[in-house]
């Protein structure tokens, strides 16, 4: 596909007559699969613009405001260039990933975004391990509730069912009145009822507790336990495709957190673990039943220890190059107060 011919078309036309964009765009890349090459080989795949754009004089010293431009007919996002720093200052997995795209991929650059490109590894410190853990964390969560409200067995549900709540408690001393810590106790043990072998039991021991506390706390976990118990009804194709693209996020997330702690790059194009990533996407990895089989979560847990291992011996700092990033930043917007771009 030429993607620099699709961003002439007519529906991309916000990209030169929106009042942020236009000729204040330093840098325009791709996104999603195509960036990271694991696009369906079928063409169905969405196009995803990613880029940066400088803000106007007034959004620097004047009363205007620019983050972002988001159009969602086009799966694109601009981001504010001074947004964008502090996005990539954080290793922010979504942003950092612009700066890694394969040559090709870039649409357009400017000056600054070249010089942007060429500074990149002012960004990179050890802030990506926090970063890059949370969205893995967050992807395997996706990854494991959905096939324990789908597919797992049912014993395997209530223990899933019973860890939502538990986590769920941990925040409900900073929003409810305190009781303390064995006040609501739950367990699972053997179902009484004939179409459950086991069952999460709760023991509450309150007294003099606030009634409407009580309730929209009995209120959370009964919501949790409802959505572990909706009937899915989607199509199920549909279904096994999102869980196979959460499953190749998840290991393309933990590639690229290795590439940063063990080669200090940002790649962002995958050439080296296309076949791994793709067989997943395809569903290589999932059983008939449709759960995933232990090769894919012992992989898992493979890169889990090799991020810890590379984690405990980068030579990455601890902090990005604040100094250099601000020397940067301070150029730039000298410039657009100046009226010099």
């Amino acid at each position: 596909m030429d993607f620099k011919k699709l961003i002439e078309s007519k529906e991309y036309d916000f990209l030169r007559t929106d009042e942020h964009l236009g000729n204040r765009i330093i840098l325009l890349t791709l996104g999603g699969s195509y960036a990271y090459g694991t696009q369906r080989d079928d063409g169905q795949s969405d196009v995803d613009i990613r880029g940066i754009a400088l803000e106007r004089p007034s959004d620097l010293i004047g009363f205007t405001e620019f983050e972002q431009v988001i159009e969602r007919e086009t799966d694109t996002t601009i981001y504010a260039f001074n947004k964008m720093i502090g996005l990539l200052l954080n290793c922010n997995p979504n942003t950092i990933e612009c700066l890694g795209s394969k040559p090709g991929h870039y649409l357009y650059l400017s000056d600054i975004g070249q010089s942007l490109l060429d500074n990149k590894k002012m960004f990179i410190s050890k802030r990506c391990i926090n970063s890059f853990s949370g969205y893995a964390g967050a992807q395997l969560a996706r990854l494991e509730n959905a096939l324990a409200r789908d597919r797992l067995p049912q014993m395997k549900k209530e223990e899933h069912i019973l860890n939502s709540i538990r986590n769920a408690m941990t925040s409900f001393k900073s929003r409810y009145t305190a009781f303390e810590g064995n006040s609501i106790f739950l367990d699972i043990r053997d179902s009484l009822k004939t179409d459950m072998d086991k069952e999460i039991y709760v023991n509450i021991n309150l007294n003099d507790y606030p009634l409407r506390d009580l309730t929209s706390i009995l209120t959370e976990m009964d919501n949790i336990v409802r959505l572990y118990g909706k009937i899915n009804h989607r199509n199920k194709k549909k279904d096994d495709n999102h869980l196979d693209k959460h499953a190749m996020h998840l290991i393309r997330l933990y590639l690229m957190a290795l590439d940063l702690l063990e080669k200090e790059d940002i790649i962002t194009y995958r050439s080296e673990n296309l076949d791994l990533l793709r067989s997943i996407r395809q569903g290589k990895f999932r059983k008939e039943d449709g759960t995933y089989g232990s090769s894919f979560f012992e992989m898992i847990e493979e890169y889990k220890k090799r991020l810890i291992y590379a984690a405990e011996n980068t030579s990455l700092p601890d902090e990005p190059d604040l100094k250099k990033v601000e020397e940067f930043v301070m150029e730039v917007n000298t410039k657009i107060v100046k009226g010099l771009i």
